[in-house]
């Protein structure tokens, strides 16, 4: 695809780039028929229709895009009355999901600027900059000026077809460069997920960031510390659970971000240098099940992030006197408390998670019908797949791991044979080495 790249005042705004169907390679081919009918049907009506954002940006890049996103002038209630199989949804943000079966069509109407006359009872800010509420209508320039990025900022029509680009988004795309529209430290503070979005689209397209995008983000990282635990864990799981969790995990630590939603965990890595190389080897392991198509549960990979600290308060706490099981419930508990200061974590995923902690202790006791009764539990899986990612990083000594894998797939002559050597290895010992104090790391350049 030839450049197309073009100066127009600050950010390319003043005025869009209109390019033709036959100039760029987005085809209908590639739209979910879902988001045809709602772009159609919007159209009919006499609305504008426009394709936007992710999904114009990976249609250039050359990926099928997943997710469908419009923008339209008609407003939130006009387009519930079009769509019957539609709901409203939120209320910072107000937005309509339009549902086809199991696919959800987001449509969301052009926004203005929060700072007019007309906007004070429909938006918000607060004395820190944060935007608490945005529902002004606008024209499509002043939409364009609200998106984050330059290569969010892309418009397919459906009335001809044409590209319309307002921030010289395709010149980003080709640079593979990531570019926040406007001033950069504002943006953040209006909304200071976009640090995170910033990493999540970094790591997922392999751009770079625009020296003036970067810039802010060591300073303002705290900022998140002001957002809600709810609205942080829906990133957690965009942030790690998309197949690119490795990569992203270095971005947030090298910008100083990742201890803004883990901050136990980030003290531990301080602390021990097993502790990043177990996050890291979760991480690749959840990338490559993802990479597979298999399932993969925020709740293991939760347990990996926070096992560091959970053990370490186990320890201090037995060498308080308390026995073995209640240490680590009580540093389950109190790990957990901490976190949900910082990004909520649903019971669906919090249960498994103590269970998977919990089962650590249990591995190492395989003496009479515990190897069995172990075996049998249904968090027996991820504890084992934790206990091997433990070995691997070297906080817990070999052969455990190596034992329970011979063991799962043994005939039950071997399976006893297995069982005689209990108390003999050194895995029975004990399943946690000495703390071996990790090196300072660096300051990032």
């Amino acid at each position: 695809m030839k450049s197309l790249h073009h100066e127009n005042g600050q950010n390319g705004l003043s005025t869009p780039r209109i390019i033709p169907r036959d100039e760029h390679p987005i085809s209908r081919q590639h739209i979910s028929d879902a988001a045809l009918k709602v772009l159609y049907r919007l159209d009919g009506a006499g609305f504008d229709a426009f394709l936007v954002g992710g999904c114009i940006r990976d249609s250039l890049l050359g990926k099928m895009p997943k997710d469908f996103d419009v923008a339209t002038n008609a407003t939130p209630e006009q387009v519930r009355e079009l769509f019957r199989n539609s709901r409203l949804i939120g209320r910072r943000f107000r937005i309509v999901h339009v549902r086809f079966g199991r696919e959800i069509i987001e449509v969301t109407t052009f926004r203005g600027k929060p700072e007019g006359d007309h906007a004070d009872h429909i938006a918000r800010q607060s004395d820190a900059g944060l935007l608490l509420r945005d529902n002004v209508w606008g024209s499509i320039a002043e939409d364009a000026l609200r998106r984050d990025f330059t290569v969010n900022a892309l418009y397919y029509s459906i009335a001809d077809y044409s590209l319309h680009d307002f921030a010289d988004g395709v010149h980003d795309i080709q640079a593979r460069k990531l570019r926040l529209i406007g001033d950069p430290a504002t943006r953040y503070r209006e909304d200071p997920v976009r640090m995170l979005r910033a990493m999540r689209f970094a790591a997922k397209l392999d751009f770079t960031l625009d020296e003036a995008t970067e810039a802010p983000i060591y300073e303002l990282a705290p900022l998140l510390l002001q957002i809600p635990p709810a609205r942080l864990f829906d990133e957690v799981l965009k942030l790690f659970m998309a197949g690119h969790g490795l990569m992203t995990f270095r971005l947030l630590s090298h910008y100083g971000l990742f201890g803004m939603l883990f901050p136990e965990a980030e003290e531990a890595m301080a602390d021990d240098a097993w502790v990043e190389d177990m996050v890291e080897a979760a991480l690749t392991n959840t990338d490559r099940r993802i990479a597979d198509g298999r399932p993969v549960t925020p709740a293991f990979l939760l347990a990996a992030f926070l096992w560091a600290p959970v053990a370490s308060r186990q320890a201090a706490l037995e060498n308080d006197g308390m026995p073995g099981v209640p240490a680590m419930q009580t540093a389950a508990q109190q790990v957990i408390s901490r976190q949900l200061h910082h990004t909520s974590i649903p019971k669906r995923f919090g249960m498994p998670m103590r269970d998977i902690w919990g089962l650590q202790e249990r591995l190492a006791k395989r003496q009479g019908k515990r190897a069995f009764q172990t075996r049998e539990h249904p968090r027996f899986r991820a504890a084992y797949d934790l206990l091997l990612l433990r070995e691997q990083a070297g906080e817990s000594p070999p052969g455990l791991g190596e034992w329970w894998t011979a063991f799962q797939s043994a005939d039950e002559h071997e399976q006893r044979r297995l069982l005689s050597k209990v108390g003999s290895d050194p895995a029975s010992q004990g399943t946690r080495r000495k703390r071996r104090r990790r090196k300072p790391r660096p300051n990032a350049e």
